[in-house]
Parts: C-alpha cells; sequence; structure tokens
C-alpha cells in the first residue's frame, strides 16, 4: 500500500475535516432556521477557511514528501507540476 505524506498525521487531517464537515452542516441548519444573511456568509467563510488550512498541510506533505523523496529528476519534475495545478485548483475558486 502506498504511503502518503499525511500518512504520518491521518488523524488530524480527519479531525480537520470532520470540524469542516460540522461546520457546513451547521450552515445547512442556519438557513433551514432563517438565519440572518451575513451570519450565514460569516460561516461559509470559516467552513471554507478549514478546508483551507487541510489543504495548505496537504500541500506541505506533498513537498517535503512526494517531491523531496522522489528518485528521478523527471518524477520530481512531474511532482512539482502536480502540486502547481493543485495550487492552481485552489487559488481558481
Amino acid at each position: 500500500m502506498t504511503k502518503y505524506g499525511y500518512s504520518e498525521h491521518k488523524d488530524a487531517v480527519l479531525k480537520r475535516l470532520n470540524r469542516a464537515e460540522g461546520q457546513v452542516r451547521g450552515v445547512a441548519r442556519m438557513v433551514e432556521e432563517d438565519a440572518y444573511c451575513i451570519n450565514v456568509l460569516t460561516q461559509i467563510s470559516a467552513a471554507q477557511a478549514a478546508l483551507d488550512k487541510v489543504a495548505l498541510e496537504l500541500l506541505r506533505d506533498h513537498t517535503e514528501h512526494c517531491i523531496a523523496q522522489a528518485k528521478t529528476v523527471e518524477e520530481r519534475s512531474q511532482k512539482a507540476t502536480e502540486l502547481v495545478s493543485a495550487v492552481a485548483r485552489i487559488l481558481s475558486r
């Protein structure tokens, strides 16, 4: 089985994701309860920030694990290209 950079702290990543999931459920509940729109938007921002933190951690792990441990220049270049593509997707939202 392939081990990825986040494998060593998978529990922490899952904890952050569970927290973000709870925030999204909270946003849905706020909408169901007709909460003030600015308050809903504030909670959406908090959920996005939680996911951004997970994404940054995974990007760091990719850099430290996948790129740093690449065995060839070609593999390192491929992993760097993957990293840049992932950052572009995150920035394009």
